[in-house]
């Protein structure tokens, strides 16, 4: 397919989008992939498709992987406020970055214009703070009495 073909699908780029996100959230990666890699292919310069990568990581909690796609998209948009708000929700999860990834939260959540990212990072801050900083370390589990 050459790229005048490609020209007559450009309008579909943000339902490709949304598809992958919707298949992520349905655990459907197989199609996710395709539907991002569709989107990348029709914008190949669009953070989108990355983004979209990175969040089916995250829901994986393959969390190396969701981090790289999210830093690749920072790399270059650092003001992607999407990418942030999502790489602060993957350190999060991370025991050893907890804290750096409550401040990327809390430093988008202060400088976005975009309400939903603004809502996104006030509900993973919430998130960070009831389970995942407070969750009990496996020595306080204790086994179910018999």
């Amino acid at each position: 397919m050459n790229n005048m073909d490609l020209e007559k699908y450009k309008q579909d780029f943000a339902t490709l989008m949304e598809a992958g996100f919707v298949a992520v959230n349905q655990y459907d990666e197989d199609a996710a992939t395709k539907l991002f890699k569709a989107a990348e292919l029709l914008s190949p310069s669009h953070p989108f498709p990355k983004i979209g990568f990175g969040y089916m990581h995250l829901c994986k909690l393959e969390l190396t992987q969701a981090a790289k796609m999210f830093n690749d998209v920072l790399a270059k948009e650092p003001a992607n406020d999407m990418a942030k708000a999502f790489l602060g929700l993957t350190l999060s999860f991370n025991p050893k970055e907890v804290s750096k990834g409550e401040t990327v939260l809390k430093e988008v959540g202060k400088t976005t214009k975009d309400p939903l990212i603004k809502d996104l990072t006030k509900s993973a801050i919430d998130f960070v703070e009831k389970f995942v900083k407070k969750a009990p370390s496996p020595a306080q589990v204790q086994a179910p009495k018999q």
